[in-house]
């Protein structure tokens, strides 16, 4: 299974990026020391070229220091013969003994097609589980359940073009500019361009909502409201598609009763919303005025208690005026990982089986004769929440956890990790030889293959499939997902329909059971690729589905002309829940957290936590307040702040932001036991669910505020290995350019010889302190060069840090080292201040000379410093300093 080294390809290789769900073509070259340099593909059709921040540091992340390369059974290294007998033994012992109830696998959006549908196909076919479940539960599972209800069937209705194609751009609950900047680059040329007007909805006041026409700051959870709002006044001011309703449609007439029960005027939608009525009213004639709209919502509406219905009535107001399936028109579901649209194809979710198909009797049997699977799953499994609480209780008793970190990414995520500990039977496929769900002691740890060796496909947002191409050789004794899954089914007496020798021969098999009995009947159909030979499945161009065999491929759009998955062949209206009302507050939790992601960094940081660039921008866990109630509730704004909800606490460094809304907090989701001391933000995430779709509500966990101080702050930077802090230290570890740095903040002192531990006897080591102000920095030389500094003092040193992170491994000037020891500076400001734009490493001190050198716009700091030239996603920041300097200058 492993590439010869001289097998590497000589010219870049064609992949997908392993982040977003735009699914970016990259240009993967190998290093000849390992690594690669990594461009975008120009002629991909989701991004052109473009790569955001973190696809293009992908280079500085393919390292294999902390890599898992070898099978291991109780943290002792065997061959992979012994793992896989092993796994296959413990789930046989356990099927055998509880039933197909107490196992279970969880699964990852950073899957590949071929790794998910092998996964599947085992559990559901052959072991008789359907507790198959995986992350993207946590992110777009009520977008799927809003479809099926609405659509019959997880339809994307439009593509990509619609969002360039558009007069009207309409974010809900999306910070694309951060999550998908470079989709949000293509929409922001379309608006310089063409004069699309873009609305963003959303609570907070990010830095996608900085370009808006107009921000709407609605309450938390008011998002149904204001779409029934919508509707009504849609129907009130005649701007409905009567013709499109009534020939495509069912449902209105009660949908449209049950938004006037929950909003009967401008004037009531405005009041649920906390929304000023001018407000609510310019978006209503926006929507109403303008045809080609497209609503784009993403987390803020899937992760919700009322996530599915917050879908659904976005889709009412599309399908009330017909404005769906047709160039520049129709809802779109942006997703957040590589191949959650992958994995909803396969079946990778609890309540889907495969191929789009649910668990009606009829599709039971078709994929059963399809596989010829001897004990089929005949009911749905546990989605993620209830599975990790059937852990708990002990019901299931052997789980496959599979390219994510659930004791971290999980709500109540504390919980989660304790219950992983009482499974029978634990395995983990992973690519780390470290996380937080290892620590949890898995019995057997798999190793396996990472981006840059992983050879399949994924698929985008818009319904597009591309290839993910090795480059580089697996290392150690690392392999595919979908090899090891199969050789566990061998294992278990299942080698026959498990005997694939490639992934080309598993997605052939997955585009055939696309098609099989389907004559268009259901709106997932590859069958064109199902006959694929090897060397077309190596050469396979993106291409969106359907791709049905015999059929044009072209660009793709559904239900212009009606045509719906239901029985009837018409689309359903949906009569939202009346809107309960809000509970007696607990006194104890008077805010309301918001989880969700930060610019430069993914998921749990196993990938990103390694890039220096990406490590550069926000460097601690933070929590954002506005700045009323950071004064009300005693918080200094870069202070420290502990945050609890009633399942556990964190201790997080305070950011008041004037655009967070009063009553909420907002905090980042990424970091965890292995990258700080007191940021697990998800085991503080309560576990309430949608009722239809069992996606989390990660928007709106109860939550209590207080400040905490300490002592002193410091930050330690070294090219070698860090010591162990006093338990009560708060720390954040970082990769800088050469080595580690952690910033930290304690009531004890800190020492050289306790940080460093491996000092040695001929390192120089100059040192300024003044005791009267609890001020110690120290510089240890090595051969003349920076191999180590600490410095603390009673508050922040953001600037002697943001100049040192980048110096380890240099010589310094006699004055250099003097400003940074006596003044606790740099005597070149311009080089310092954190990282602004990732792409291109440049700081926030290069920006502010080229404003103070009289750049006048964020075009004119771009040219003098390539500062937002690449993925565009620092812009907001550099146009929000822009703005600061007018002001200052004019004060």
């Amino acid at each position: 299974m492993n590439m010869h080294p001289s097998d590497l390809p000589k010219a870049p290789t064609r992949t997908t990026c392993p982040y977003c769900g735009v699914g970016c073509g990259v240009l993967a070259q190998p290093g000849p020391a390992g690594g690669a340099t990594i461009a975008g593909d120009t002629e991909h059709p989701s991004n052109f070229g473009r790569l955001c921040s973190k696809g293009s540091a992908l280079g500085e992340t393919l390292s294999l220091d902390g890599r898992l390369l070898h099978p291991e059974i109780g943290a002792q290294r065997v061959s992979w013969d012994a793992a896989l007998d092993a796994t296959a033994e413990g789930f046989r012992r356990t099927l055998e003994a509880h039933g197909p109830e107490a196992i279970a696998i969880y699964l990852s959006g950073q899957l590949l097609t071929e790794d998910y549908y092998a996964a599947n196909k085992l559990f559901k076919g052959f072991l008789g589980s359907a507790n198959v479940d995986t992350n993207s539960r946590l992110c777009m599972s009520s977008s799927v359940a809003g479809h099926k209800r609405a659509f019959g069937a997880d339809t994307v209705p439009g593509t990509y073009r619609d969002l360039e194609t558009a007069d009207l751009l309409v974010f809900v609950g999306s910070n694309a500019a951060w999550c998908h900047p470079v989709l949000y680059q293509r929409m922001l040329a379309a608006k310089a361009a063409r004069g699309t007007k873009i609305v963003v909805i959303d609570p907070r006041g990010t830095a996608t909502a900085e370009e808006a026409d107009l921000h709407l700051p609605l309450a938390g959870g008011s998002d149904t409201a204001l779409f029934c709002g919508l509707l009504v006044h849609l129907a009130d001011e005649g701007r409905l598609d009567q013709a499109y309703v009534a020939a495509h449609t069912q449902g209105f007439d009660a949908a449209l009763a049950r938004a006037r029960e929950i909003a009967p005027t401008l004037a009531a939608t405005a009041a649920a919303c906390d929304l000023p009525p001018a407000d609510v009213a310019a978006f209503f004639e926006l929507f109403a005025t303008t045809e080609r709209v497209v609503t784009l919502y993403s987390q803020g509406v899937n992760q919700a208690a009322q996530g599915t219905d917050k879908v659904g009535a976005i889709l009412n107001c599309h399908l009330a005026t017909g404005r769906i399936g047709r160039e520049g028109m129709g809802p779109f579901s942006l997703t957040g990982q590589p191949n959650a649209m992958g994995g909803r194809e396969v079946g990778g979710l609890a309540n889907q089986l495969a191929a789009h198909m649910g668990f009606e009797p009829a599709s039971i049997d078709r994929v059963r004769r399809f596989w010829d699977a001897p004990r089929m799953a005949e009911a749905e499994g546990l989605k993620a929440v209830d599975m990790f609480d059937a852990v708990a209780r002990g019901e299931i008793k052997a789980l496959w956890v599979m390219g994510t970190n659930p004791a971290v990414s999980m709500p109540r995520a504390d919980a989660v990790r304790a219950a992983l500990k009482r499974l029978d039977h634990f395995v983990v496929s992973e690519n780390v030889a470290s996380n937080d769900t290892l620590g949890a002691a898995p019995h057997i740890r798999l190793p396996a293959a990472a981006w840059g060796e992983k050879d399949g496909t994924v698929t985008n947002s818009e319904r597009r499939i591309s290839r993910q191409r090795p480059f580089l050789a697996p290392p150690g004794q690392t392999r595919p997902d979908w090899w090891a899954v199969a050789q566990v089914a061998k294992r278990l007496g299942f080698g026959e329909a498990f005997g694939w020798r490639t992934p080309g021969e598993v997605f052939r098999e997955h585009a055939a059971l696309s098609a099989f009995e389907n004559e268009g009947t259901r709106d997932f159909d590859i069958g064109a690729l199902a006959e694929l030979d090897a060397r077309d499945y190596d050469q396979l161009k993106p291409i969106q589905w359907p791709a049905r065999q015999g059929a044009a491929r072209t660009e793709t759009r559904f239900f212009a002309n009606g045509g719906f998955y239901t029985a009837t062949g018409r689309a359903n209206f949906v009569a939202v829940a009346p809107i309960t009302p809000a509970a007696t507050p607990d006194y104890r939790f008077p805010f309301r957290l918001n989880t969700g992601r930060i610019r430069d960094q993914w998921h749990t940081m196993t990938r990103t936590g390694k890039s220096q660039r990406l490590s550069s921008h926000l460097v601690e866990p933070f929590v954002e307040i506005h700045p009323e109630d950071a004064a009300s509730e005693g918080l200094k704004d870069g202070g420290f702040a502990r945050v609890t909800t009633a399942h556990g606490h964190v201790v997080l460094r305070v950011r008041a932001e004037p655009g967070q809304r009063r009553g909420s907090l907002f905090a980042p989701i990424h970091w965890n036991d292995e990258t700080a001391s007191h940021g697990r933000v998800g085991a503080l995430v309560h576990a309430a669910v949608d009722p239809f779709s069992g996606q989390p509500d990660a928007k709106a966990t109860p939550a209590a505020v207080a400040p905490l101080r300490f002592a002193r702050q410091g930050f330690a930077l070294t090219q070698g290995t860090l010591g162990a802090l006093d338990p009560a230290t708060w720390w954040a570890k970082a990769t800088v350019p050469h080595g580690i740095g952690l910033l930290f903040a304690t009531d004890h002192v800190v020492t050289l010889s306790e940080i460093f531990p491996d000092l040695e006897p001929g390192d120089e080591i100059v040192d300024y302190v003044d005791a009267g102000r609890g001020v110690a920095r120290s510089a240890v030389f090595r051969d003349g060069a920076l191999a180590a500094c600490l410095f603390v003092a009673a508050d922040r040193q953001e600037n002697a840090w943001t100049f040192l992170r980048a110096r380890l491994g240099e010589e310094l000037t006699e004055g250099q080292v003097r400003s940074l020891l006596l003044a606790g500076r740099a005597s070149d400001g311009a080089a310092c201040g954190p990282l602004v734009c990732a792409c291109h490493g440049v700081p926030k001190g290069v920006i502010e000379t080229a404003i103070r050198a009289g750049a006048p716009d964020a075009a004119a700091v771009g040219a003098a410093t390539k500062a937002g030239t690449n993925c565009g996603s620092c812009l907001p920041e550099i146009r929000r300093m822009l703005v600061d300097a007018r002001a200052l200058a004019t004060a």
